[in-house]
């Protein structure tokens, strides 16, 4: 049994939303303690408080390490809500393309984006892969990721996306990171199957997803409906089927074009819809009455320079807002919390205390574990960040430069950058 005690520090963690005007409004608020304490005991918060509080009853020899914080802020560890953190070789050269006025949709009909990644991953080994995958999710660590969902769907065929489900599983084993693992075998049509894309849907309900789900047993399906890509039609049937099996739902919807996707995310019951660029206000509100989680993802608008989404309208309609990196090699290479945070305050007219919200416990009600991370509370993992700043603004404030300091999983610090040697695990 491990006991700690963090002490004088600054907490901010996210808690419920208000009610204004008889309408859900998402306005959330940090609940806070200056000069706080916080105690930890085999992992995971035992008490959470105002000094005073936290320490009553407490004699020193009751506590095997007491950390004092000096008056920094700390924070829930960041949950990472939308990834494909697993592939095999960057696409710089498709960016380069991007930069100089070549459609994303039309990279992706010749044979790049998407379908490139695919190519990459069957013909990389699985160490390979695995220590790229590593690579991007220790980045992540460090920068006070905790908690990262990792999507399969650079495989597109059963074994390759049962492989690429287990490399994912592997990151979850050897990394101190929890990883919520997602099946996305409907990430986009083979080049094989582009005449006849709906013999692939056949493929993917039919023999990738009962494989999968008997295989891997992934948390969430996820499928990519977006014109070009899957009808809602066929998004629909893939998902439902998902569920059948067992699978929790995701939607990548209206990224780039109005389908309907964030409407039918409503229909079938998925947890979250994601991207939303372009989903139209009827069908966020469709979001809303379902309590479809609303997953939005700055880093790609701000790497295809798009317009962001509507974070404000959503909040407005009561949407429970999740912000993500969708680290991938195409359309968002970066594993940074910190900077999403930085443009959903800056470029999304997001106050500090909804950013802090959507990067930690909406984005872990996204993946199903808000019963274990995502905010301070007793009972939960303590998984923190201590920032360099006396609050979270500091995030935002520090441009471009993430003030992290050290971030604690489950207890353990696995990540210190304290220049004075006072916070050390």
């Amino acid at each position: 049994m491990t006991v700690k005690l963090l002490r004088n520090a600054n907490i901010f963690t996210p808690h419920t939303c208000d009610i204004v005007k008889g309408k859900p409004f998402s306005r959330q608020r940090s609940a806070s303690w200056e000069k706080g304490s916080i105690l930890i005991r085999d992992g995971c918060i035992e008490r959470v408080g105002n000094d005073i509080d936290v320490v009553e009853g407490i004699v020193p020899s009751m506590v095997d390490q007491e950390i004092d914080c000096r008056e920094r802020c700390i924070i829930p560890g960041f949950v990472d809500p939308h990834t494909h953190m697993c592939f095999a070789s960057l696409r710089e050269a498709e960016f380069a393309k991007r930069l100089s006025g070549v459609p994303y949709l039309e990279i992706l009909r010749s044979g790049g984006g998407i379908l490139s990644s695919v190519r990459s991953f069957r013909e990389a080994s699985d160490e390979d892969v695995f220590q790229l995958t590593r690579k991007n999710v220790m980045t992540a660590l460090s920068l006070g990721t905790t908690t990262v969902e990792i999507k399969s769907g650079y495989g597109l065929d059963t074994d390759s996306e049962i492989r690429m489900l287990r490399i994912i599983e592997r990151i979850g084993r050897e990394t101190p990171l929890n990883v919520v693992p997602t099946f996305m075998g409907a990430h986009a049509v083979p080049s094989d199957h582009q005449e006849h894309p709906d013999r692939f849907v056949d493929i993917v309900i039919e023999e990738m997803i009962p494989s999968v789900a008997r295989e891997c047993s992934p948390a969430f399906c996820d499928v990519f409906c977006e014109k070009g890509v899957f009808t809602v039609e066929q998004s629909r049937r893939i998902l439902l089927a998902a569920g059948r099996h067992g699978m929790g739902l995701k939607v990548h919807a209206d990224e780039v074009t109005d389908t309907g996707g964030a409407g039918m995310a409503a229909e079938v019951g998925s947890i979250s819809a994601e991207h939303l660029l372009a989903a139209s206000e009827e069908n966020l509100g469709k979001m809303a009455l379902a309590g479809v989680i609303a997953v939005l993802l700055p880093a790609t608008a701000y790497s295809l320079r798009k317009p962001y989404a509507d974070a404000r309208k959503m909040l407005e309609l009561g949407l429970t807002v999740a912000l993500a990196t969708d680290c991938n090699p195409g359309s968002s290479y970066t594993q940074s919390m910190p900077f999403v945070f930085g443009l959903g305050v800056m470029n999304m007219e997001m106050t500090i205390d909804e950013a802090l919200a959507a990067c930690t416990l909406n984005a872990a009600k996204a993946v199903g574990m808000d019963k274990y991370c995502g905010s301070i509370e007793k009972g939960k993992f303590a998984d923190l960040v201590i920032l360099d700043g006396e609050t979270p603004a500091i995030l935002a404030y520090n441009c471009g430069v993430p003030p992290i300091l050290d971030v604690f999983k489950k207890g353990e610090c696995v990540v210190s950058r304290s220049k004075d040697g006072r916070i050390l695990a």
